[in-house]
């Protein structure tokens, strides 16, 4: 195969993952040439509704998924965490690469940490992941939706329509904007679970044998274990991308995993969280046990309530 064409978004954030395993590709295989082919996703093009708000699984991912499967693109880099844990007949998750940070940030002009915010200050995400575990530890807080890619958000919080912004520390870190803010803090993942796949890039392509043998040269297996257990987790509790889920697969030195997890209502009002402990060699089989012991504790009970809350706001 000469020619590889990569089906992707045309935001910032999208351009450089895309570029970024076109690169690496390049790389790696002799002769092999690599072509973007830029499309839009329902998610990008309905910017004044809340995410949650719009339905459905995939919104980042289905225009491009459509590309693949008509023949106009053999892959598609996507983040990991808006890819849906069922995919369409026909594609396969062909590499999980190597994670950057994990974890969630706070971005401010004025404020250091969540800690630090004054009382009834507003804050700005998309998220009802994040909405939850920043409502519970700070009941007072304004969350006004945030919505747009990365340069647009900052801008808002230049702007003073918030006081503080989150957002995930990796596209931060790869877009090289952590001095565009005076004051922006990893949140530690006590206080923040991440989503599911957060900061790994998932290649998606065509069942092909030449692709996938390609695509697998970018696997890396500690993010395929933390993020296999995730999707798992997730995928038990019948979770989309736009539910109230944190999880995050820790994969040790010594090959013990620790999985930690939490769900809840969007106003922060109700959590269960949970953890499971596991090693390297047991790994496929922790998703589901973390996910059957919450659900045993009300999980799906209280992420229908989650959902009907999501729709009422």
């Amino acid at each position: 195969m000469k020619k590889f064409i990569i089906a992707t978004r045309g935001s910032k954030l999208a351009l450089w993952q895309s570029n970024h395993i076109k690169n690496e590709l390049e790389k790696k295989f002799d002769g092999l040439s690599v072509e973007l082919k830029i499309f839009k996703t329902k998610g990008d093009k309905i910017l004044d509704t809340p995410l949650a708000l719009i339905g459905g699984k995939g919104l980042f991912t289905k225009e491009l998924e459509d590309a693949m499967l008509k023949g106009d693109a053999h892959i598609a880099v996507h983040s990991l965490k808006d890819v849906p844990t069922i995919l369409p007949d026909g594609l396969i998750l062909g590499a999980i690469t190597k994670r950057e940070d994990p974890r969630d940030a706070i971005l401010s002009q004025e404020y250091t940490s969540i800690e630090d915010l004054p009382p009834n200050a507003v804050v700005g995400t998309t998220s009802l992941r994040r909405r939850m575990q920043i409502l519970h530890i700070r009941p007072d807080l304004k969350i006004k939706d945030l919505r747009g890619n990365v340069d647009t958000r900052i801008k808002k919080l230049k702007n003073k329509e918030f006081d503080a912004i989150i957002l995930a520390y990796a596209g931060l870190k790869r877009l090289g904007l952590l001095d565009e803010v005076k004051y922006i803090t990893p949140i530690d993942e006590e206080i923040m679970i991440p989503a599911m796949g957060q900061a790994a890039l998932g290649i998606e392509c065509i069942k092909d044998d030449e692709v996938l043998n390609i695509v697998k040269s970018l696997n890396d297996e500690k993010s395929e274990i933390e993020t296999t257990i995730e999707r798992d987790f997730v995928d038990t509790l019948q979770g989309g991308c736009q539910v109230p889920i944190g999880v995050k697969a820790t994969l040790l030195e010594n090959g013990d995993i620790i999985t930690r997890a939490v769900i809840g209502l969007p106003n922060g009002k109700e959590l269960l969280k949970d953890k499971i402990y596991g090693t390297k060699e047991n790994y496929k089989e922790l998703g589901k046990e973390l996910a059957d012991s919450m659900i045993e504790a009300g999980a799906k009970e209280l992420l229908k309530r989650a959902e009907e809350i999501a729709f009422k706001d």
